[in-house]
């Protein structure tokens, strides 16, 4: 039986499958992300609760652990991770990979209403969760500034006219802003007013909180026409609430004005970022999951300049970290490195088979392998990123393969006489079930990398199923185009003889037939060397160092600092902006961008994080590492 007979007999047919197999790959090609790494969800959910006026030790106890006891009974839960500081409590739990974000969602709302009875009565406010992805790092930051409006000001300019314009994007997701400034009345109570006025701070509170409801005012219902009565009691100006009159002694009204200062200031006061020394807001760009790194960041670049245009001239925008850098910088690397492995391929199959026929026959078949591999990736939901770009270079050297094993054979055939058409035959018959059982013996070793788990395997399943899928196609393309080709091409010759180049191969044939007779010669000190080789190979895989990825120079360097726990607010803000003036003297460094305060990142009010910008690789000496030391 010959798989090959078909195609050799149907030339066109042959022809156009191949044509379509390279049309699939390309259009495939213009629609798959690109990204830095396989696309990889990690089911993290993080349970934010505060206590205002709580210590770290009350919130360890009266919230901290009651949560934790009822996270704990939940079976899908891989590990779990707390941290209680002055006011907060922040629980990180992690979820194994096979459980969805919905579902862990749900058993994590289930547990937290089993702990509600177990949690202090006056906590102002349920414990409030969000699901986290810790590999949607965002793609671009962008710092807001201004010399002349508050921040309040600013945020509420932001979160109104620039948020909306960002997150209609195509493949924008989540826009957030760090630093955190939103607009609040904020009042700052007199304690010794209310002292002398006889106000307890509770029921001050509770009248505070009776002046912004907006309560049902009843309706008229005439003989004719019913009508509903409609007023909005709700306060927003820091005057209307100033003016309130929240008790009365000796016949007089007490006004909130009388026992405290009220004004607009930001919701959460211990929250602070900073652009370079500049107090900032930080706007986070998250893209969509599947959508192109590349294409996202480049139409938010391209929307700033209208950006700038719809907001008040007192306010900047600037672009702090992108990401994308490089993520092009080491796409374009690997992309180079496969065009490279592609030319190298194919100019050592002209440097032995010296023949121009027998060289375009085998050389067709990395194209077609590769290309073809791409409408797999794109069917399967993968990405073009530095793991699927190196499974294909890795190809690259398997894909030849079959096709020089082909055409060798069929010239052998060529060589005893043979027509192209019968030596066609004959070859592919002979050698087609060869290139098959080769095929799965390749992707056999592929099979572990399917069935690994945890991050690392969904990292290289990715890895694997691209690689198996160009080693496939190499296949099918060397017991159909292959032969196909060689029965249309090749001539009686073979496929180079005694052509130019003949002293030179003659002379390398000579020079291994001698080197084989010494190995031969001498067997036991053959074997000495490969035990050698083998026992430095075990050596210097004990002493290299080791990692998950190479340490690779983004152009970033992320950094946290901790002061002690007893530190003030303001304290701390002082010491993050000493910190950011020390690193902005660095000559390697571009920007930073700098945030303290309790968030997602966050988890106590004496740690603070820095993201720092440095220079082109080209317009700075040392490296990423160089500079953390």
């Amino acid at each position: 039986m010959n798989p090959s007979r078909i195609f050799i007999d149907r030339p066109v047919a042959t022809s156009l499958l191949m044509i379509a197999i390279l049309l699939v790959g390309v259009m495939a090609f213009r629609f798959l992300p690109l990204s830095a790494l396989p696309e990889v969800d990690y089911p993290t959910i993080q349970v934010q609760t505060f206590y205002p006026g709580a210590s770290p030790e009350v919130m360890t106890s009266a919230v901290t652990a009651p949560l934790e006891r009822q996270f704990g009974q939940m079976a899908s839960l891989n590990q779990m991770m707390s941290q209680s500081s002055a006011g907060a409590s922040i629980i990180t739990l992690r979820f194994g990979l096979d459980i969805g974000l919905d579902i862990a969602e749900q058993e994590v709302q289930q547990a937290i209403n089993a702990a509600g009875n177990l949690l202090p009565a006056d906590l102002p406010a349920p414990p409030i969760y969000a699901k986290v992805n810790p590999a949607d790092a965002p793609i671009l930051t962008l710092g807001v500034a201004s010399d002349s409006m508050k921040l309040t000001e600013v945020e509420d300019i932001i979160e109104t006219r620039l948020v909306p314009k960002l997150s209609q994007l195509p493949g924008v997701g989540l826009v957030s802003i760090s630093g955190g400034q939103r607009p609040a009345v904020r009042i700052h109570v007199n304690p010794l007013a209310l002292s002398s006025l006889g106000i307890n701070l509770d029921d001050l509170r509770t009248t505070i909180a009776n002046l912004n409801v907006n309560e049902p005012k009843g309706n008229f219902d005439g003989p004719a026409q019913s009508s509903a009565i409609n007023a909005n009691d709700q306060i927003r100006d820091p005057n209307d609430y100033a003016k309130s009159v929240i008790a009365y002694r000796n016949n007089a009204p007490v006004r909130l004005s009388d026992v405290a200062n009220v004004e607009i200031g930001p919701e959460n006061g211990q929250l602070r970022a900073w652009m370079n020394t500049t107090p900032a807001l930080i706007v986070n760009i998250q893209r969509q999951p599947g959508a192109n790194v590349i294409n996202v960041v480049n139409s938010v670049k391209a929307l700033l300049p209208s950006l700038r245009e719809s907001l008040p001239a007192a306010i900047t925008l600037t672009p702090l970290t992108d990401r994308t850098i490089t993520i092009r910088a080491s796409v374009e690397d690997v992309e180079f490195e496969l065009a490279l492995a592609v030319g190298l391929v194919v100019m050592v199959i002209f440097l032995f088979l010296r023949n121009i026929p027998a060289t375009i026959i085998p050389s067709l078949s990395v194209p077609l392998s590769l290309i073809g591999a791409l409408a797999i990736m794109y069917q399967a939901g993968f990405s073009l990123d530095n793991l699927s770009l190196m499974a294909l270079t890795v190809a690259t050297g398997f894909v030849v393969d079959d096709a020089i094993v082909v055409i060798e054979n069929i010239a052998r055939f060529l060589e005893q006489g043979d027509s192209p058409y019968d030596a066609a035959m004959k070859g592919s018959a002979q050698i087609g079930f060869t290139i098959i059982s080769l095929t799965v013996s390749l992707i056999a070793v592929l099979i572990p990398l399917l069935f690994m788990g945890d991050v690392v395997g969904r990292l290289f399943h990715e890895f694997a199923i691209t690689l198996a899928a160009a080693i496939i196609l190499s296949a099918v393309v060397s017991l159909t185009l292959v032969p196909m080709l060689c029965a249309k091409l090749l001539r009686a010759q073979g496929h180079g003889g005694e052509a130019s180049g003949g002293r030179f191969f003659q002379a390398l044939t000579r020079f291994y037939g001698a080197t084989l007779r010494v190995a031969l010669d001498h067997q036991g000190i053959m074997l000495l060397v490969a035990l050698g080789t083998f026992l430095l190979t075990g050596y210097l895989y004990m002493t290299i160092p080791k990692g998950f990825f190479p340490i690779q120079d983004t152009g970033v360097i992320q950094g946290v600092t901790q002061a002690a726990e007893a530190i003030s607010f303001d304290q701390m803000a002082d010491h993050q902006q000493a910190l950011a003036k020390m690193i902005l003297t660095d000559p390697d460094v571009q920007s930073l961008s700098s945030f303290i305060g309790v968030d997602g990142s966050n988890v106590t009010l004496n740690s603070g994080r820095f993201l720092i910008n440095l220079k082109p690789h080209a317009q700075r000496k040392a490296t990423a590492s160089e500079i953390i030391r």
